[in-house]
């Protein structure tokens, strides 16, 4: 059983932790303006690679630091807060958790607290994407699409345009009559945009070995649209929802970290191109990082929380006060609709503190425990996963920001597995629409923590920014662009390695 000590231990605030010289640490961590010469020597001891690959890591078992977990590990392993929050705190999270999980109901209604829902929408709540705080999945056949969605935009035609993105004032251009986002359902009365639907061709690759793996590739097409066609040079990109835990952990990670693994122009020579990807903060009016969604275009968990309201379930907040959601000029009907807004309660749909209460919930979704790390099978496979170059980009291990404004996730030893930056991920993973400073190409580096218990969490495994990845062997043989060599290598592997490189990834 894991103690309390060990739980302090693995967010650095006692145990006995080796030096290094702090010079050394100086030099590593010169970017880390919220250390003392003490603390850059502790963080350069703790974040090196490991000498011996035999046995398990300090600490690694609590991924998330202090706020990890150890609870049982079964459906609702993403359910829980972190472990290191008051019990005040914890009466906020569960406030946040009633909020995450309610069902808005269209305008009027009887319950007024809720109305507001649509008019057009992707879901009912935040749960109906988010299932259990795991990852969404692509509908099965004859399956309404809920956790997964479809984002359209349009490429900029004028100086203006152009001038827009180029500023950050814009991520994209929306469709002029289906705006940025795809949506399958509408209230009573309103015809939803249309239906989705996802097909599949198979095509095998042929490992080192002889063994044939089936990779699908999925094909999209929007039928019975309400609102007239769409541009002909409409770009789509389909998106399962993420998994919920570690955000606010994520959101901890010192921007001085993001910043010194980018290397735009390869200049190191080992094939790994990461770019920090750039958004604007409409409160500073500056270029900021962003952080968080597939490709990296949203600044924080408030601003991704928000902007899901308004495009996913059509709620309006005071970040993103559209009351009719991504409803087009063109889409008139969709503008007749009642608005939810409750003038006595505020003057958005969702008013204050319902924002505060959602973020605070979404930021401090634990991490569950690690399963097994000093199993000498997954041992071996952490080995492998290094040696074949995955940890360039899926970057193991942080120690988060002292100056974060939540004090449960200051200065904790965490393991993401993510660099949060930008890479070409090869033509077959392309969406080919640029978003923010994201090419058609790149995707953000998708933290690993979790990832082995996506079929116990979501009841199915699906994998990558479409869930097209049935396995987790099919997701890393997808990999290519920046990744292909660490593929390839993969590839090459005798069964026995693979297995275990696996085993490595379903203990995250």
């Amino acid at each position: 059983m894991l103690t309390k000590k060990i739980l302090l231990k693995a967010g650095l605030l006692g145990g006995s932790l080796l030096l290094v010289p702090a010079a050394l640490a100086d030099a590593d961590l010169a970017h880390r303006d919220d250390l003392s010469p003490r603390d850059r020597a502790r963080v350069a001891r703790v974040l090196a690679d490991p000498d011996d690959w035999s046995k398990a890591e300090p600490f690694e078992p609590m991924q998330g630091g202090a706020a990890t977990h150890t609870k049982r590990v079964n459906a609702n392993a993403f359910s829980f807060p972190s472990a290191n929050i008051s019990f005040e705190e914890q009466q906020t999270f569960a406030l946040g958790n009633g909020l995450f999980r309610k069902f808005w109901v269209a305008s009027p209604s009887s319950t007024q607290a809720s109305d507001g829902l649509g008019p057009l929408y992707n879901a009912r709540s935040c749960q109906g994407c988010h299932l259990k705080d795991g990852r969404g999945h692509p509908p099965a056949q004859g399956e309404e699409p809920v956790s997964l969605f479809l984002r359209l935009s349009v490429p900029p035609k004028t100086e203006e345009e152009r001038a827009r993105l180029a500023g950050g004032h814009a991520l994209v251009l929306p469709e002029p009559t289906y705006g940025t986002q795809f949506q399958t359902f509408a209230v009573t009365g309103l015809a939803a945009e249309g239906r989705l639907e996802v097909s599949y061709t198979e095509r095998p690759v042929v490992l080192g070995d002889g063994t044939r793996v089936m990779l699908r590739e999925p094909s999209y097409t929007v039928s019975d649209l309400a609102y007239g066609p769409m541009a002909g040079d409409v770009m789509m990109s389909p998106r399962v929802a993420p998994q919920m835990v570690g955000l606010g952990l994520l959101e901890a990670i010192h921007p001085g970290d993001i910043e010194a693994m980018a290397d735009p122009d390869d200049a190191d020579g080992d094939g790994i191109s990461g770019r920090v990807s750039r958004v604007l903060d409409p409160e500073t009016g500056e270029m900021t990082i962003g952080r968080f969604g597939w490709k990296a275009s949203e600044r924080s968990v408030r601003s991704q929380s928000a902007g899901a309201f308004a495009g996913d379930i059509g709620i309006s907040t005071p970040d993103v006060p559209r009351d009719h959601g991504d409803c087009m000029p063109a889409q008139t009907a969709c503008f007749e609709m009642p608005s939810g807004t409750q003038p006595r309660l505020g003057d958005t749909e969702a008013p204050d503190p319902v924002m505060d209460l959602v973020t605070f919930y979404s930021q401090n979704l634990a991490l569950p425990a690690r399963r097994n790390p000093g199993d000498p099978q997954v041992l071996a496979g952490k080995k492998i996963f290094h040696d074949l170059g995955c940890a360039s980009c899926h970057r193991p291990k942080y120690v988060t920001s002292r100056k974060v404004e939540v004090p449960a996730h200051r200065f904790q030893l965490i393991w993401p597995y993510t660099d949060m930056l930008l890479h070409d991920m090869g033509e077959g993973l392309a969406d080919n629409r640029p978003a923010g400073t994201a090419t058609g190409r790149e995707w953000r580096t998708a933290p690993l923590w979790g990832i082995g218990l996506t079929e116990t969490v979501s009841g199915q495994q699906s994998y990558l920014h479409d869930g097209r990845a049935r396995t987790l062997e099919e997701a890393v043989l997808w990999h290519a662009g920046e990744a292909e060599a660490a593929r390839d290598g993969y590839a090459a592997l005798e069964k026995r390695d693979r297995d275990a490189l696996i085993r490595f990834l379903e203990s995250l």
